[in-house]
């Protein structure tokens, strides 16, 4: 890290640090807070939440590790572990029978449904309460350009196998 913010400004090196210790420390809270309140890691929250926002509760294996951007082990792991609870299935997917289908049971999806107010409620504690709006506009600007530069960097090098 010494020689990276060599190469940086100090304005830069401090933002970038800001930002570093600001992911990895929020994200081991929330996580953390997601463990005690419904006993769900991080990566169920991620697949349930992801699953809950599709049609049906159902999406392509190939689709939820695009969104969530994991390799095809996480996620082939991450699932039997899900299934082996009663959280998920996997379906043959009728579409495309090289593929699988994810489908949220009806137990992951009360379980989601009563994980999400409490983990939304230590998101405001932690992070978007401890803003001003403004400050939250000027964030989600900023976020969302970076995103978009690299949307634009990714459509010649997908990050999945496949095309998302």
């Amino acid at each position: 890290m010494k020689y990276e913010l060599e190469h940086l400004s100090e304005e830069e090196g401090r933002a970038w640090r800001a930002h570093l210790q600001l992911h990895a420390r929020l994200g081991a809270r929330l996580t953390r807070s997601l463990m005690s309140d419904s006993g769900l890691s991080g990566a169920d929250y991620g697949v349930l939440v992801t699953l809950a926002g599709a049609p049906e509760g159902r999406m392509t294996s190939l689709a939820v590790r695009c969104a969530l951007l994991w390799e095809k082990s996480r996620l082939s792991h991450q699932v039997r572990r899900m299934e082996q609870r009663g959280l998920i299935t996997r379906e043959a997917n009728p579409d495309d029978a090289r593929s699988s289908l994810l489908c949220l049971t009806p137990q992951g999806r009360a379980v989601i449904e009563a994980t999400v107010p409490p983990h939304a409620q230590r998101l405001r504690e932690h992070f978007l309460d401890l803003m001003t709006p403004e400050e939250r506009a000027v964030l989600t600007a900023v976020n969302e350009r970076v995103l978009a530069h690299l949307d634009q960097e990714d459509e010649a090098d997908p990050p999945c196998e496949e095309a998302c």
